[in-house]
Order: C-alpha cells, then structure tokens, then sequence
C-alpha cells in the first residue's frame, strides 16, 4: 500500500502539520460514487474506537514539550480512556493529594467542532495554540509529551542542539523510542515507503531529530525518510544569531547524508509578494503558508495517478539531497503557470545551464536561504502544477524516459520532472482566509511548487563553514568543518560557472 509514517518534533512543526492533516481530512468524500483523488491510506490508518466503530486516524506521532499541546487530550472521543482504579489497596494507606495545572480550556473553534456547529472565524488572537485549529482526531499512541523540558521557558530554554541531543539519548535508553512510538505504526503497514519528519534545525529539535534519524536508518536501513527543516527567520541578537547558525550547521552535516531529502524552510520566507497578506507575528499564519508549500510539493506521493515520486527525488545519481523549496500562486486568470508547457521547460532547463537565473522566475515565494539572483548551476528540479486544465497530450507527464534523462545526462542539464494535477489547494476555516489576496474559499487556489537541489547550496554550506571555524569548540571545531566540506563538495562537483573557468590556468 505504500504507506508514510510522519513525525512531528516540536511546536513549530505542529504548527505545520497540523495544517497538513487539516488538508488531508478535507480530500475526504463520503459518497459511494464519488472518488478522491487522493489515496487516503498512505496517510491515514485504519482503526476501531473505543465503542466498537470504525476509525480513520493519520499515521503521525506528536512529540511537544510539556505544555505545548494546549487543550488537546491524549484521548479523545473516539477512545475513550478508563478511569484508573488508584493505587493496590496496601501500598498506601494514607491521604492521597492531587496536584494538578490550571486545565487549558478550549478554544470556541474547537468547541463549535466537538457540537458539530458551524465554527468562528479564526484570528491571531484566538489561536494560541495548534491544536486551537485542529480539525483531526489523532489515536492515543499520536500523543508523546515530554515532561522534561516545557515550552517557552527561559529558566530551561530548550535552545541548544546538545540539549535535544542528550533528551533523545536519555529517553531512548530509558524506553527505546522507536519500540515505543515507531513500531507500533510500522507493523500496520503493508509496505512502509517513507518516513516524513517535520522539526526545528535552529534549535534543541535539531539535535534530537538527528539522534532520532540515526536510529531510523539504522531500523529502516532502506526506507526513505524526507525532513523538512524549519529554521526561524526572525532577526535575533548576533549571540542567538551564531548559536543559530551552529545549530543549523550540525543539523545538516548529522542528517542530510542519511536522507532522502532535506530541505531547509526559513519561517517567513523573505522577500514575501504584494498579494500575500500574512501575520508574521503570527505562527499560524507563517505555518499556514509554509503547508501550503510543503503539501503542494508532496502531493503527487498521494495522488492515485502517479507513483515513484522518490525517483524523481533521487534524480541520475541520487547525491544530491538538500532541496529548495519554492511556490507561487497562479492568478485565477492564468491558465497555466510560466514555463508549464513542454517546450517551455525544455527552454528554462537549458537556460539554467548558463549564466542566467530566469528558473526562479516563475516562483516568487522562496522558503530557502538562497539569493534568487545569484547565479547557479541546477542538479534536480521537480515541479508541480495543481488546480491547471492541461491538454490531455500534456497530463501526466514526467519526463523519466531513458532517452529523454540521457540526452540530459549528455548535454550536462539538470534533471527535470513535472507533475500535473487538476486538485487545488483547499482554503478551509482551519486556514487564514485572507492569507492569500482575491482567492476564493469556495474553489480553492492554483498552485506552482518545486523542490529544486542547486549549486547555490555550496555557498551556503560554506557560510556555515565560516562561523564553525570561529564559534564551534575546539573538540568538535575539526570534524564539522570536515563534514559540512564534505557535503559542500557534492554541490560543487561537476560544474563550474563561466566565470571560475580560468581561475587555474
């Protein structure tokens, strides 16, 4: 069946799922004549409740610090938990005093949801919490607290890469994590095709994802795992600014060799277009429009129609896993997004080749680090183009024919794929109405998404290089260094630009 388990590392990350699952639940029909296009069990599993009913609950497991999961309960009305009995009579025969936190009361979104009316109009202020605009039922295994650190707290900051490192060191040996929380899911898959994992890679996350991940490939040695790595864009002090940029650094030399795809978000993407209205003080605006990248790329590895998104993903020589994700919103007048045609993407790939950039210009939303206007080489691009009528000549089309990937091979071009969907991205209640300027709610948005692995990567890397070789300990200075140089090569390897071509004579 070709599942995907998901794993959610931290308050950011559920921040974008949780908008992730809420598309999911929307690609839901309930008619027996009516199919979606969306294979809802890669995703989803199938379950009984605690009255014996049939459940549909997502394959996902939620980690978050104590107190970040707001008025969400680890059991819900589907299962419902028994009461526990108290302490063996024996044990204790004193007085029992309970302790308990002031209970966060729920948000009138989700109580509207729970009595089945039609909910209020989400706003910044209403929404305090991810699970203040959660629309999913998740089964109890879903829910991991971790009652060691707690969220927001300036007296134990869960800040550092080490601290997240040593967090997943001291619970897996004293549960081991993946017996606990991984296996359970996996054995209820047919044939499990990938692990996805939302987390943070500019704080503790990122360490704990990382030690995370190491257990993965060595459980699943076969599997694909894809990270999508959110990083705070925020401008910050130059003290949190480097602690940052280290945190980053050992996150991409600990996981991206070990994955299928990596690839770094900065939350918010800047520059931002003029029809965007988003928050920024606002996670749930930031999030909403990040999922709106993320599940828009992804889509084809759910749609019924296609198959094999991870060779796309692999491209001739699957070396290249560090991904830019980038998005625009086609205007509704727009029948198909620039470049969409054949011939205009066999252009704007042979035009990447050179010393120009006029790739990117049909996105304009860049979640990446990388310069839009500086000059690079490009190894892999996928692209995808929902909510589009295409000809029927023209849908699906990849283009992963021998000759089509040889002759590219040949001519030194970057790999380039394509898939089409006529399925737009949904606007849901969940979601900021106004985020995105002139849509209609009623029909959804048109969608041009792309994960892109390009030579700009090494200038990055090589960035971080710099501030390792100042800020980073001696004990680790040397082999960090070593492994981002290592990783840097691979995205220099095989190419250089016109203007380094006789640098060396």
């Amino acid at each position: 069946m070709h599942e995907i388990i998901t794993l959610q590392l931290g308050q950011r990350s559920n921040y974008v799922a949780t908008h992730f699952w809420n598309l999911q639940e929307s690609y839901f029909t309930y008619s027996e004549n009516e199919e979606s296009p969306v294979n809802h069990d890669i995703h989803f599993r199938p379950g009984v409740g605690a009255d014996g009913t049939e459940t549909f609950t997502p394959r996902t497991i939620i980690y978050d610090l104590k107190g970040g999961f707001g008025s969400l309960k680890k059991y819900n009305e589907l299962y419902q938990m028994e009461e526990e009995s108290g302490m063996p009579r024996g044990l204790w025969d004193g007085n029992e005093i309970i302790q308990q936190q002031p209970q966060i009361q729920q948000s009138e979104y989700q109580k509207s949801l729970d009595l089945g009316l039609t909910p209020p109009p989400l706003t910044s202020e209403t929404v305090r919490y991810w699970s203040d605009f959660n629309r999913v039922f998740y089964h109890p295994r879903s829910i991991v607290q971790l009652n060691d650190y707690e969220l927001n707290s300036r007296l134990m900051p869960f800040e550092d890469w080490e601290v997240g490192e040593e967090l997943f060191k001291d619970l897996d040996k004293e549960h081991d994590l993946l017996d606990r929380d991984v296996r359970p899911f996996a054995e209820e898959c047919d044939q499990l095709r990938a692990l996805q994992i939302f987390s943070g890679a500019d704080d503790a996350w990122g360490g704990f994802s990382a030690r995370y991940i190491d257990r993965l490939r060595d459980e699943y040695g076969k599997t694909s795992i894809w990270v999508w790595a959110l990083e705070d864009g925020a401008k910050v002090q130059r003290q949190k600014q480097i602690l940052r940029s280290m945190n980053v650094a050992k996150s991409i030399a600990a996981i991206s060799p070990q994955v299928s795809l990596y690839t770094p978000i900065m939350d918010p993407p800047h520059p931002l277009p003029t029809y965007l209205n988003i928050d920024l003080q606002s996670e749930w605006y930031r999030s909403a429009l990040i999922t709106s990248a993320i599940e828009s790329a992804t889509l084809p590895s759910r749609l019924r129609q296609y198959h094999d998104i991870e060779a796309a993903l692999a491209g001739e020589d699957g070396t290249h896993k560090i991904f830019e994700l980038k998005a625009s919103v086609v205007p509704e007048d727009k029948e198909r997004p620039a470049g969409s045609s054949r011939a205009d993407t066999g252009a704007t790939a042979a035009t990447a080749e050179g010393d120009g950039n006029d790739e990117d210009t049909k996105f304009d939303i860049n979640f990446s680090y990388i310069d839009p206007a500086g000059k690079y080489h490009t190894f892999n691009e996928i692209q995808i183009a929902r909510g589009f009528q295409f000809d029927k000549g023209d849908e699906p089309w990849l283009e992963n024919s021998t000759l089509a990937r040889r002759k590219r091979l040949f001519n030194s071009q970057s790999t380039l794929q394509r898939f089409d969907t006529s399925l737009r991205l949904p606007i849901l209640d969940s979601f900021p109405r106004n985020l995105f300027t002139d849509s209609r709610p009623e029909v959804g948005i048109k969608v041009h998404a792309a994960l892109t692995a390009t030579s700009a990567m090494a200038d990055r890397i090589k960035a971080l290089q710099a501030i390792a070789a100042r800020a980073v300990g001696v004990d680790e200075r040397e082999a960090l260094v070593n492994d981002l140089g290592e990783i840097r090569e691979t995205y220099e390897q095989g190419w250089m630009s016109d203007l380094d071509s006789g640098e060396d004579d």
